[in-house]
């Protein structure tokens, strides 16, 4: 009845905010860890400004887009405090933008780094996206060459900060525990490459349909879209 009431109060997104926020919270508490450790990023793909504006007056304040011209177009109509992060294919400077959780090739992460320079701006932060799956319509680097990814993004790209890596579910936006497994065992080679805790390597992992899984897996970074803002809308052609 919470949900249901806040979501007649101050809109249906917002309900289902705190509703995700719950199950986060729940799903931490069950793997032993704390809700701190687990960032939402209520991803508002083809949604308007309206929802977005819900979710950031219910306290949020991480939002992710898929397409640049979406961002571009969102987030001046949005506070200034908002953290953006994209996933997908970036081609133009944002010069809000927080993290780009999509970097699997070198050629990306290299346009990337000069055009953060151009921009003048602090080192953006990024995830390099390993495809765990084997799927060919997905992207993300080979498992296997992934610490060579991190390493080419933390020392020879100065304008970009290496924060993890992050991984994409199966065709029906879920993932298996393999594919989890599979970023975990890559983080722990990337970290000793790199010469880092594992603390210090995030992993994005878990989407609408299996966030709570992925928590229990050792995700710190959750992409909550559908969940929270409802299907999404495509132009129809």
């Amino acid at each position: 009845m919470e949900a249901a009431t806040s979501a007649a109060v101050d809109g249906a997104a917002a309900g289902a905010f705190r509703s995700v926020v719950r199950r986060i919270h729940q799903a931490a508490e069950s793997a032993g860890r704390g809700p701190h450790q687990i960032r939402l990023v209520a991803v508002s793909k083809t949604k308007p400004v309206s929802l977005v504006r819900q979710v950031y007056d219910a306290g949020h304040r991480c939002f992710g887009e898929n397409y640049v011209q979406e961002l571009i177009d969102k987030a001046p109509q949005l506070p200034e405090d908002i953290e953006w992060h994209f996933i997908g294919n970036l081609q133009t400077g944002v010069p809000n933008l927080a993290m780009v959780e999509s970097v699997d090739d070198e050629k990306i992460a290299n346009r990337l780094d000069r055009m953060v320079e151009s921009l003048g701006r602090k080192p953006l932060k990024v995830f390099v996206q390993v495809n765990t799956s084997g799927e060919e319509s997905k992207n993300g680097v080979e498992p296997s060459e992934c610490m060579e990814l991190a390493k080419h993004v933390s020392e020879r790209c100065l304008n970009l900060e290496f924060c993890g890596l992050m991984t994409i579910g199966m065709l029906d936006y879920s993932s298996t525990p393999e594919n989890f497994k599979t970023l975990a065992n890559c983080r722990s080679e990337v970290c000793k490459a790199l010469g880092i805790e594992e603390e210090q390597c995030e992993l994005s992992m878990g989407m609408s349909n299996d966030f709570e899984q992925a928590i229990e897996m050792g995700s710190t970074n959750v992409r909550v879209g559908s969940v929270i803002f409802g299907a999404r809308e495509y132009a129809k052609k």
